[in-house]
Parts: C-alpha cells; structure tokens; sequence
C-alpha cells in the first residue's frame, strides 16, 4: 500500500515496571473507528481513497516498579494495610478432606481422623476439612450434634480428636466446622489447631445461610444457630490464615478484611448445595483470590443424594490469578496440591491492585482493628 493511502497514528506508553523492555504493536480495524465519531466521520470523507485507519501502540517497559496511582491508595483501608508478613515456609502442600458424613457421629469422627492421616502421609502440612463434618447438615441436627468446644475433652470429642492428630502429625488442621454449644446459643464453628495441638483460633460463621428459592432450595439457619461476630484471622506454622465458613465467601468484605491484615491464605469449609453450588462456588473461589491475589482454599462434604441437604462438592484450591490449581468432583476425595507464598508477590508485582486503589472514592474500615489501636 502507498503511504499516502496509510493514515497511522502512533502512541507511545511509558510504563515503569522490569528490567526488560517489551514492544507491542496492537493493530485496530477499521470496523472499530468505525464506531468511533470522529473516526467514523474521517472514513466517511476518505473513503473513496479506502484509507485504512491503524493506530500502533508501542508500550516501552522500563526498569522501575508500577507506581502507585495518586489516589490516596492507602486511604482505601482504615487503618492502611498491614504489610504481607514474610511466611514461615514458602512451599507446602495442602490437603482438602472431602468426606463422606453420616449420622454415626462416632463415626465420622474416625473417618475424618483417617482421612486427615492418609492426607499428612501424603505430605500435606496443612489440612482442610468440610462445613459441619461431624453432623448431617440439618436444624434439626445441630443442637443434637453440638459440642462444648471450650470444655473440651468428653464435652468435645470431634475437637479433642483434632487436636490429638495434629500434635501427633505435626500439621496444623484448619477443623472445617462443628456445630457449637456455648451457653444457650449455637454456633457454626471451625477450630484451628497448630502442630502442637493446641487450639489457635477459632472461628464463628458470621454470616448465616437463610435462603429461599422457591422449587429450588430453603434453608434457615438463623432458626437454629447464631451468627458469630468476628473476623478470623490466625498465624500458623505454614502462614497468616484467613478463615470463613461456608456463606461467609459470598460477602468480599471479609476476605478483603483479611487481605488488609496481611493473609497468604483464606480457608473456607462449606457446604454449597446443588441449586447455588453450580452457580456460585467456582465463581465465588476465584473472585476472592482474583481481587485479594491470595491463595483461596475451600472444602466440602461429599455429596450424599439421600440426605434431606445434598452437597455440591468440588473442593477446590485457587491461586493468586483466580486460577483453578486442584480440584474434584463430588465423591469422597483427598486433594493434595502445592501452595507456592513467592507468587504471592509476584502477582500483585504484575497487577499492583493495592497500590491502585482509590482512597478518594471509597474506604473499606475494619472497625475491629480500628477500636483495638
């Protein structure tokens, strides 16, 4: 073609980011100006010439970092961010129990502790089990199946087994959750125990799961359990954890708590059912770690089509990108995957979403570490 026919415009973007330099030529159609009013009204005038319009972008990479954007960033989270805390370990496998539960709660106890014990075998430092292992998933389950937690031993045989095998392991169990009596209320609860057995954290599902799709599913948990009222988060030997049960995924808020304050990792045992978990589990996974850039790991039940709450299954680990790194179906399954801290900062290297935030248009607070300073 003539350059006299060739109308070219070029750009040229200077973004500071590595060491090497990259040149991208991007090339757009005429059918995009197209919709473009000036450009459209430029192919109109020239179009007898048949002028192709081609705009080259040239995006020279230089060798400082992305800098924050001048928006206040920091602003964004009252109180600013704490910095990501330099893990214990940097490599670890991860073991997620999808277990089989049954009404035997004797057990299901005894199961879990097999299952958990094959998955350390397997070298997993960490394990994972589901949403309310112990129980069939049910109100009229809960107050049955409910332990004293904080009495511990005969008051608390699924915790007291917890915390027998993670000593005995060396590994530390994110317990997936029980249901929990403490005084005359009930909680959804999941307990943590470190590699010397004792109880790290523990957390209360804040946000119960009331639900009423009409043909679909119904299900109310605040008839029967009480919502917890704290944000969980816990040093372990293999890193800061995030811990959320189940319904908690659907709220980013949280999760957004829990990166503010430093997490490698969110853990979520749930048990999403077969109306919402088709929709809403994958999604809900990779968008926690996608707008966090943590590792997400979740954890369900196996799925049982007899039981009146059947399971969707599919435990699953995400990485930092919001990208699927293991998981399963729904049968009965142990997934052992690797969790690698160093991508941790070299995604938010290559997408620097804290440092863009914008602090002049909206702020996330959490109000518990706000009151504690």
């Amino acid at each position: 073609m003539k350059a006299s026919l060739t109308l070219r415009w070029s750009k040229t973007l200077n973004l500071h980011h590595s060491s090497s330099v990259l040149s991208r030529s991007v090339y757009t159609s005429k059918t995009f100006y197209d919709s473009l009013p000036f450009f459209s009204h430029t192919n109109h005038i020239h179009n007898q010439n048949h002028i192709n319009l081609t705009q080259k972008f040239q995006i020279h990479v230089g060798s400082a970092p992305i800098m924050a954007a001048p928006f206040n960033s920091e602003r964004s989270r009252a109180p600013p961010a704490s910095p990501l805390p330099t893990p214990p370990v940097t490599k670890f496998k991860i073991g997620l129990c999808q277990l089989s539960v049954t009404p035997d709660k004797e057990r299901n106890i005894a199961h879990a502790r097999k299952a958990i014990e094959e998955a350390a075998s397997k070298g997993a430092q960490l394990v994972l089990l589901p949403e309310i292992w112990n129980s069939p998933y049910s109100n009229d389950s809960f107050p049955v199946y409910a332990e004293d937690i904080d009495a511990g031993s005969d008051a608390s045989p699924s915790t007291t087994m917890l915390s027998e095998v993670s000593h005995l392991l060396k590994i530390t169990i994110v317990g997936g959750s029980i249901p929990e009596r403490s005084g005359d209320s009930l909680y959804n609860t999941c307990c943590v125990f470190g590699a010397d057995g004792k109880l790290k954290a523990k957390h209360r599902k804040i946000h119960l799961f009331d639900i009423d799709i009409p043909g679909k599913i119904t299900f109310i948990e605040s008839r029967t359990l009480t919502a917890g009222e704290t944000p969980t988060i816990v040093d372990t030997d293999i890193g800061r954890i995030g811990i959320g049960i189940c319904y908690d995924i659907q709220f980013p808020e949280l999760a957004m708590l829990y990166a503010a304050r430093g997490a490698h990792l969110l853990c979520y045992p749930g048990a999403f059912n077969m109306t919402t978990g088709p929709l809403h589990w994958e999604l809900l996974q990779r968008a926690r770690a996608a707008d966090n850039q943590l590792y997400v790991a979740t954890c369900s039940p196996a799925r049982d089509t007899g039981s009146g709450y059947v399971a969707w299954g599919h435990s699953t680990l995400v990485g930092p990108f919001g990208e699927v790194l293991a998981t399963t179906e729904h049968e009965e399954a142990i997934i052992i995957a690797d969790i690698d801290y160093s991508l941790l900062e070299l995604r938010r290297t290559n997408l620097p979403l804290t440092k863009q935030k914008r602090g002049d248009l909206y702020q996330l607070v959490d109000f518990q570490r706000l009151n504690s300073q």
